[in-house]
């Protein structure tokens, strides 16, 4: 197989999720905001703009928890855009609640409010738009019916869990009971089917702006999808579940670096061999949508793909799972030699056993490298800048890492002198802004890191803790903490290494 040492060109991004940008709105929006973070990247000298899933969040907010992996989220919809669409009034806007800290995300807040918002919006043109809204639900009929059906269903049962649905024809998909469903639901359909067309409006004019500014859009694509989503209830024969379709294994990770008890993830696992008999079509429609909204994709937890942790569903903890091989280059090849137009990273975190590194090396894909991960006192890294090759991405740290300000502030101190020797770390340069140095530096041919560092904030300011279920994916940038200054300081210092 040929090099892609430099398929992605050495370059550097910052990881901002949508969610924290700011706004008048509770959350961070498509609109105004967003376009004034392009130009910020654009100025600051930066190639990429690396966000978190966009899909609708769910309990626990969490963007990899989402009902759909192809649905966009319809808290992003920028009201201001719709007003001068037409849609929605200024006055209608001022009414509604956002919550009451600028810094953080009240998601309480936005699912009483923004949900009446679209539902006036979807009043006013779900007529109007018909010709458009008829095209777009074409182009996405694979998904798009299904999704709207089952979120009207969700909202008709409570919104509780599609196992837990009284009606057990419509849990099992019965085409009477769909029928029944789609005419007595036919406004909540609508209404989930036009918050749709909104978002992806709202999103292709957004990436358009991005592109004509330089600025590609990294996206994570979580390897699992969530039990309470129409993805396992639409598409039952691609997981391991039993006949009432309920799990019978479910995912995870061993005890690690974050957990003494592993991580209970709770997602259901996936029926590989029954998703090789038509050549890994879900895969292959799954990432196709992802390629809707993102120029690289980034694979979370790449390591299932060579073996998964399996853990018997109504088990407490992870601590009793079993590790199961996994599709490997079956599935990976099938997807890199689909998808021409777009690129792949790994995220191969974690121990490096073989068969995950014979993966990634078959696979040729860039795996990721985390320097808050490298300088552990008690023994050498493979995170250290040094052993790098250029087919890798640098990360300061990820959304589920301290901010570098915060693992400077509560690490090890053996290990922060480890740091501080390696990379010359001092009071002048400043501890955060010399590890951002250490990885613009190294080779690795894409660098990355959260905007919560260029920021020098400390962990208060953590995205996620993992592990930890409250008060994760709240946090946002506040309007003025972007500076000219800020700007031209990140700018020199990615000019000086030539990303």
């Amino acid at each position: 197989m040929p090099s892609r040492d430099n398929y992605i060109k050495r370059s550097s991004g910052i990881l901002m999720p949508i969610y924290s940008l700011p706004s008048p709105y509770g959350i961070g929006t498509l609109g105004a905001a967003a376009r004034n973070f392009v130009d910020f990247l654009a100025e600051a000298g930066q190639s990429w703009w690396q966000i978190l899933p966009v899909g609708p969040t769910s309990y626990g907010d969490s963007p990899y928890q989402s009902p759909s992996t192809f649905a966009g989220n319809p808290y992003f919809i920028d009201p201001d855009l719709l007003v001068e669409d037409g849609l929605l009034t200024e006055e209608e806007i001022a009414a509604r609640y956002w919550g009451s800290d600028p810094a953080r995300v009240d998601y309480g807040a936005q699912y009483e409010n923004r949900y009446i918002l679209l539902q006036q919006a979807t009043l006013r043109g779900w007529e109007r738009d018909k010709t458009a809204v008829d095209a777009f639900v074409a182009q996405n009929a694979a998904w798009l019916p299904d999704y709207a059906l089952f979120m009207a269903l969700k909202r008709h049962f409570g919104m509780t869990c599609w196992l837990e649905w009284p009606d057990e024809d419509a849990r099992l998909r019965k085409a009477e009971a769909l029928e029944k469903y789609r005419e007595e639901l036919a406004e909540d359909i609508r209404l989930f089917t036009y918050i749709q067309y909104l978002f992806f409006k709202q999103w292709n004019a957004l990436r358009e702006y991005a592109h004509e500014k330089g600025i590609g859009i990294i996206g994570d694509m979580p390897i699992y999808v969530a039990l309470d989503s129409v993805d396992v209830w639409a598409n039952p024969d691609c997981f391991q579940l039993d006949e009432k379709g309920f799990p019978t294994d479910v995912s995870g990770v061993p005890p690690d670096y974050f957990s003494e008890d592993g991580q209970l993830w709770g997602n259901p696992l996936y029926n590989y061999e029954k998703m090789a008999q038509d050549g890994y079509g879900w895969w292959i429609r799954r990432v196709e949508g992802a390629t809707k909204i993102y120029d690289i994709i980034r694979i979370d937890h790449f390591r299932g793909f060579a073996a998964y942790w399996s853990v018997p569903y109504g088990e407490k903890t992870a601590k009793n799972g079993k590790w199961v091989t996994g599709p490997g280059m079956s599935l990976v090849g099938v997807l890199r030699d689909w998808f021409h137009q777009i690129r792949f990273i790994a995220e191969d975190l974690g121990f490096p056993s073989p068969d995950v590194v014979k993966l990634l090396e078959d696979s040729g894909f860039p795996g990721m490298k985390v320097l808050e991960f490298a300088f552990d006192a008690r023994d050498s890294s493979n995170y250290l800048p040094h052993t790098y090759n250029k087919n890798c991405i640098c990360y300061a740290g990820t959304h589920d890492n301290e901010t570098l300000a915060g693992w400077i502030q509560e690490v090890d101190p053996a290990d922060l002198n480890k740091a501080v020797a390696y990379l010359g770390l001092n009071e002048e340069e400043g501890y955060v802004w010399g590890m951002l140095r250490g990885g613009m530096g190294s080779v690795a041919n894409l660098f990355v890191t959260q905007m919560q560092d260029y920021l020098e904030l400390d962990n208060s300011a953590r995205m996620n803790t993992p592990g930890v279920a409250a008060g994760n994916w709240q946090w946002r940038m506040l309007p003025d903490a972007i500076t000219p200054e800020l700007t031209e300081k990140i700018a020199t210092l990615t000019a000086m290494y030539d990303r």
